[in-house]
């Protein structure tokens, strides 16, 4: 095994280990709290849902690309092809749309009550599970083109635009065939980002006004100690920032895979890394921003 095949496998073998434990650390957390009768927050089912998709695009990317760095190749069958990349593409998008959704319905929570959002909070706590199927089923059509271009090493037919995974290989979307789904999915990605910032903005600025009115209570003598509602807002906001962050690294990269007609070994390697950071990453921030006995002590 050379050395440089060495460092990928142990990268790809942390963030397995590191994401798959998070992920089921935190997923533990909220069925603890669920079934021991603890209040829980109304977005806590999109995050059990985030974990989910979270779990999903460590364990079927990663696990290959680990395999692979080891000196294992051709390891799936063409079936097994299709369906790793099928279920990490879905699992990517339920990332996107779950983090979508909970930055908008936290945005459309913390709004005052005297704000034009009032009504629309009292509705939308009653369509976060809808809103999760709904989410779910959306990624599933969207992404039902991948199969179709991954093949086992051996069966690639006889197309010169391919990618090389080292397990599995993909044929470059054809411009003409693939026009419709690469403009439904960028249009997708546009929609969820820009919801994202406009939800971050609105956070951020109902933040803003939360630390006036508790400067002002403190300079009054009024002890005013930080919310589970402030921080669990605090914790989206850092989420979405993350995202975002990842998401662009992707996308750059995504670009220059383009350009070199995925033929890169290491822009192979770089973008499955990039495409596993955020769901890594995001149970850490969760986890971080976390306060269990808070948590624990609010009885229904």
């Amino acid at each position: 095994m050379a050395p440089v095949d060495l460092r990928i496998a142990v990268i790809f073998l942390f963030q397995i280990v590191t994401g798959t434990a998070g992920n089921l650390a935190l997923l533990g957390h909220y069925c603890i709290l669920y079934f021991s009768g603890c209040r829980s927050r109304s977005t806590d089912v999109i995050l059990r849902h985030l974990i989910v998709a979270n779990l999903l695009v460590i364990l079927s990317r990663g696990i290959p690309e680990t395999m692979a760095a080891f000196g294992l190749q051709s390891f799936l069958s063409d079936v097994g092809c299709k369906l790793v990349f099928y279920v990490h593409r879905v699992g990517r998008g339920g990332s996107m749309g779950s983090t979508c959704l909970l930055s908008v319905f936290q945005a459309i929570t913390i709004s005052p009550r005297s704000s034009r959002w009032a009504e629309l909070k009292r509705k939308a706590l009653k369509f976060i599970g809808l809103s999760n199927i709904l989410c779910w089923g959306l990624h599933m059509l969207l992404n039902v083109r991948v199969p179709m271009l991954m093949s086992d090493k051996g069966n690639n037919g006889n197309s010169t635009k391919t990618i090389d995974f080292q397990y599995c290989s993909a044929t470059l979307p054809d411009k003409e065939k693939d026009s419709l789904f690469g403009v439904l999915a960028f249009s997708h990605d546009i929609l969820c980002l820009a919801l994202m910032v406009w939800a971050s903005g609105s956070i951020v600025f109902h933040l803003y006004r939360h630390k006036q009115r508790v400067h002002h209570l403190r300079s009054h003598k009024i002890s005013s100690p930080s919310s589970p509602e402030t921080r669990a807002t605090q914790s989206t906001l850092i989420l979405v920032t993350a995202f975002i962050s990842f998401y662009a690294l992707s996308s750059i990269i995504h670009v220059l895979f383009l350009l070199h007609d995925g033929t890169a070994w290491w822009l192979v390697k770089t973008s499955a890394f990039s495409n596993t950071c955020f769901p890594t990453a995001s149970p850490l921030i969760l986890m971080s921003r976390e306060r269990c006995v808070s948590r624990v002590i609010w009885k229904k």
